[in-house]
């Protein structure tokens, strides 16, 4: 008996969910493989203390795409709620309102950086990137004051990496307003318009995941959780995708696990294998801590670009929706903490994690809570890290992920190695769908996907 499906799809984040959904419905016969117990990857959702909470700060930006949302909405309903934005940035010893607004920056920027970078701005003009870094691209565009104040030391505690170790390409892709005009435009649109805004569900951000999942699995598709890839054969006109209890055949296979470790598992050449090898990514430990208490402050999120701790942004989970259902006298702290695999932060126990956090919100200022209970959750691959050897790397392993289209496509932010938003996933796997009829589409697709620029 012939039981090979068309299509096999690995990962069950929010790109490899909403590609399996899409196909299906549309007649494809889908197997999805996700190594986790549960879907939504870095998207997912879990309990802790009694309260949804996500793997780091999520959430779902304005500027989705109108088709997305609405299905979206239709799956979600009443669940996905708009929600104001409201953030703060620590900068030298005062906070400022993120998104930044006009009257807050008069109001709260330190005096000596609001001269400096008003400087900056006015002489603009005169600057120009020395090289392709992340720290000339932000010397030039931002000026010196946002580098050495801000963008410089965040992406050192981000990436592990001084500003000019890494590619102006990072720069690019992860900063929206790469001019002082830029940010002025920003700053003034806030100020004249509507406060910012953003989409989140009430039953946390995995609920989307989820309704993708439960929208797969109506259409036709089969999920397969808690199931590891061991191998990947793409030879001869089909592909084996090899599992602990069977191999799994199809027609083609999608892949949104990280990129590296798909050449791998399908061997691939000795040269590609070797790329492979040069891509790094930063891994994150997500602290929760617990707190017995209604909430901890009125903010949905911290952001602490400065040295005085690790972290990099704290969030409050029950600050992000509106959830009768959520424990009234209960609220959790989301810490996160990039790092590498094996470091003294990635190996520390949850006690001593609880305690470093609790350490950093007391050194910029906050207050020190009484922690009722802390939890861990280890992400590996966090942020892809565009140092200078990158892009060589990837071009290896995009030709020869290429070479093998239309059997094997990858795409997501592990698939592309890319730091992107869920939006983006999301435009990626309607994009792979839309190929199954039109396989011209893809290369016009990717043009668009690298145009891509993070938004927080």
């Amino acid at each position: 008996m012939d039981d090979t499906r068309e299509l096999i799809v690995l990962g069950g984040g929010p790109a490899g969910l909403a590609a399996a959904w899409w196909a299906a419905r549309t007649g494809h016969s889908v197997t999805l493989v996700e190594q986790a117990p549960f879907v939504g990857g870095a998207a997912a959702s879990h309990t802790v203390g009694g309260l949804r909470v996500d793997v780091g700060s999520h959430r779902l930006h304005p500027s989705i795409d109108p088709a997305i949302l609405a299905e979206l909405q239709e799956l979600l309903g009443e669940d996905l709620q708009r929600r104001p934005r409201h953030g703060r940035l620590r900068l030298g010893d005062r906070w400022v309102a993120f998104p930044l607004r006009g009257a807050d920056l008069v109001r709260s920027l330190p005096p000596g950086f609001a001269t400096a970078a008003a400087w900056d701005a006015a002489t603009a003009w005169a600057r120009r990137p020395r090289a392709d870094t992340f720290a000339e691209v932000v010397r030039a565009g931002l000026g010196p004051t946002m580098l050495r104040r801000f963008y410089g030391p965040y992406a050192h505690k981000i990436w592990g990496l001084e500003p000019d170790e890494l590619s102006g390409a990072q720069a690019r892709r992860r900063i929206g307003a790469n001019s002082a005009g830029g940010v002025l435009r920003r700053v003034l649109a806030n100020r004249a318009g509507e406060p910012p805004w953003f989409w989140y569900p009430s039953g946390g951000f995995g609920q989307i995941a989820e309704a993708l999942a439960d929208a797969a699995r109506a259409a036709g598709a089969d999920l397969r959780l808690d199931t590891p890839v061991l191998g990947v054969e793409i030879t001869g006109p089909g592909v084996r995708v090899h599992t602990p209890d069977e191999p799994l055949r199809a027609e083609r296979v999608w892949s949104t696990i990280p990129l590296p470790a798909l050449a791998r598992m399908a061997q691939a050449p000795a040269t590609v294998v070797e790329a492979a090898g040069r891509l790094r990514f930063r891994s994150m430990v997500i602290v929760y801590l617990v707190l017995d208490t209604p909430a901890y402050s009125e903010f949905d999120a911290h952001y602490l670009p400065g040295d005085e701790t690790p972290v990099t942004r704290v969030s409050e989970p029950k600050n992000y929706r509106a959830n009768p259902g959520d424990p009234p006298d209960r609220t959790v702290l989301c810490a996160e903490l990039p790092c590498q695999q094996g470091d003294a932060h990635w190996c520390a126990s949850e006690a001593e994690l609880g305690e470093l956090v609790c350490d950093g919100l007391a050194a910029v200022g906050l207050p020190r809570p009484s922690v009722a209970e802390v939890a861990v959750r280890r992400l590996p691959h966090a942020y892809p890290i565009s140092d200078h050897g990158a892009a060589e790397a990837f071009g290896v392993l995009d030709h020869w992920a290429d070479s093998l289209r239309p059997r094997l496509l990858t795409f997501g932010r592990q698939g592309l190695f890319t730091h992107d938003n869920t939006h983006h996933a999301l435009a990626m796997a309607k994009a792979a769908a839309e190929m199954l009829d039109d396989p011209s589409r893809w290369a016009r697709a990717r043009e668009e996907f690298a145009r891509f620029v993070v938004e927080d």
